[in-house]
């Protein structure tokens, strides 16, 4: 089959069509809403050296991170109806390929076709009933991690799998039953190409993309991307923006007319990915790298925009969390070649320091009560969630798990932790670097479990400032992609 006789896709696909032989065409549906795909895959199964079945691609060159939620659509149906995930090399029904499948009764393998023609060949996984599917491909190694939503992910691979630099990679479903058409829906589908080795951000080319993810369901939906690094969103108090930082300024997004405006900040323009709004919604605090001795300092100013007031003299100091009182702030200071957290009156004054221990204490957060300051540190090895009391008394591990986890964020109701989790093998406990494989997790303050809220590409500027909505049902976060030609 040539690409001119498939038809157009929408959303992250280009095409679809019928690969092989099909009693009855297939179709693919997308909600651009919801972004959502329905597919109604053909009475044709995926055998073992030829296929027929319903296909939504894009062409990619190299390496990829493709991940989707997923389920069928009704009862019953063929115990060898599949879905999944695939890259092959034509779109011929024998062509060599790779796909990451889901199978009727639930099972998971990821099957592979070394050469055009040649029998099928898997590796099973050991999950049943899963959702969350994910193919890697990483030169001729091909990995495959599912999840139950909310879990972690279990991951089996495949070597010296040759299908070529240019692959046609999407989603798929076929039936393997007479006279049924077999429905699925995918969303929150996620097409990524990771990073090179030696990769510079700044340097070389990234993809942010803004979303908003329900918490409730974990349904995700991108409302604003761009080639260019963009960083961290607070949601505005009203509910109807988020405010990011690209390129030294800081702007704010109307969540209803999809257009970024510039907010003023006088003559500091060098501002990070370290801005909170008070909690009455009034100020903006932020941190903005010194032309002379480019250190981060602390300022305040309107959240309109306005004249900043600087509130911390000494540097590098990179702001946190405001009191829920607005009469303090906290944050993260170097002092002596040792990062600690501090804290200092919004009016200026003398800091206060509030952790002393060796490594590094970062992300400091007042609860909505202002009972404590959760923070992340490497005391106990790992960079792990810890809490203290105001004044830095009484400090408290609240994970200790394989990750290393960065930036706790209290939801508005005081009973929730979002945060950043790095996959075992990313990043050094003291590093949050960006374009790497993270969870978003949340975790109930009082005796819960973390579970995991979204599977994502990025790090460094994901979630480094709050960024739940006012009625905490949303967060808001980057994740990040080369540039996808």
């Amino acid at each position: 089959m040539r690409i001119s006789e498939a038809r157009q896709a929408s959303g992250e696909f280009t095409h679809q069509a019928d690969v092989g032989q099909v009693s009855r065409p297939g179709s693919c549906d997308y909600d651009n809403e919801k972004q959502a795909y329905t597919i109604a895959g053909p009475v044709a199964n995926i055998s073992e050296d030829r296929d027929a079945f319903h296909f939504v691609w894009k062409c990619i060159k190299g390496n990829f991170i493709v991940t989707m939620r997923t389920e069928f659509i009704g009862v019953g149906g063929n115990p060898h109806r599949k879905l999944g995930w695939m890259a092959r090399t034509s779109l011929e029904a024998s062509s060599a390929q790779v796909r990451a499948a889901v199978l009727g009764e639930g099972q998971v393998a990821l099957e592979f076709r070394q050469e055009a023609g040649r029998p099928t060949e898997q590796v099973r996984g050991d999950l049943i009933g899963v959702d969350i599917i994910q193919l890697e491909r990483k030169g001729n190694r091909y990995i495959m991690s599912t999840a139950r939503y909310g879990e972690p992910f279990v991951a089996v691979q495949a070597d010296a799998i040759e299908l070529g630099e240019d692959v046609f990679v999407g989603i798929f479903v076929c039936s393997d039953e007479k006279d049924r058409l077999e429905l699925a829906t995918f969303r929150d589908v996620r097409i990524v190409r990771p990073v090179q080795e030696g990769f510079m951000r700044g340097r070389d080319p990234l993809e942010s993309r803004l979303e908003t993810l329900e918490v409730a369901s974990g349904h995700r939906q991108i409302v604003h991307s761009a080639q260019q690094v963009f960083e961290a969103p607070n949601w505005t108090r009203d509910g109807k923006g988020l405010i990011y930082n690209r390129e030294g300024r800081l702007y704010r997004f109307d969540l209803a007319a999809g257009i970024s405006t510039p907010i003023d900040t006088g003559n500091v323009i060098r501002n990070n990915n370290d801005h909170v709004i008070s909690f009455d919604g009034n100020m903006l605090a932020i941190s903005s790298h010194g032309k002379q001795d480019g250190q981060s300092r602390v300022y305040i100013v309107p959240v309109e925009g306005g004249k900043p007031k600087l509130v911390t003299p000494k540097g590098p100091s990179y702001l946190h969390s405001w009191s829920p009182d607005g009469k303090f702030l906290v944050y993260t200071g170097q002092r002596n070649n040792q990062y600690d957290i501090y804290r200092i009156p919004t009016e200026g004054g003398e800091e206060e320091q509030l952790t002393n221990t060796p490594g590094l204490d970062d992300g400091p957060e007042y609860t909505p009560d202002g009972r404590y300051i959760y923070f992340n540190s490497v005391r106990s090895g790992r960079m792990q969630i810890w809490r203290m009391r105001p004044d830095g008394r009484g400090p408290e591990q609240m994970t200790n798990d394989e990750y290393n986890n960065w930036f706790p964020h209290i939801s508005p109701d005081g009973k929730w932790a979002v945060f950043l989790s790095y996959l075992p093998g990313e990043a050094e406990p003291d590093d949050h670097p960006p374009a790497k494989h993270v969870y978003l997790r949340v975790v109930p303050l009082e005796n819960g479990k973390p579970k995991v809220l979204a599977y994502l590409y990025g790090g460094q500027g994901t979630i480094n400032v709050p960024s739940w909505s006012p009625d905490g049902r949303q967060l808001a976060f980057i994740s990040n992609s080369v540039p996808l030609k």
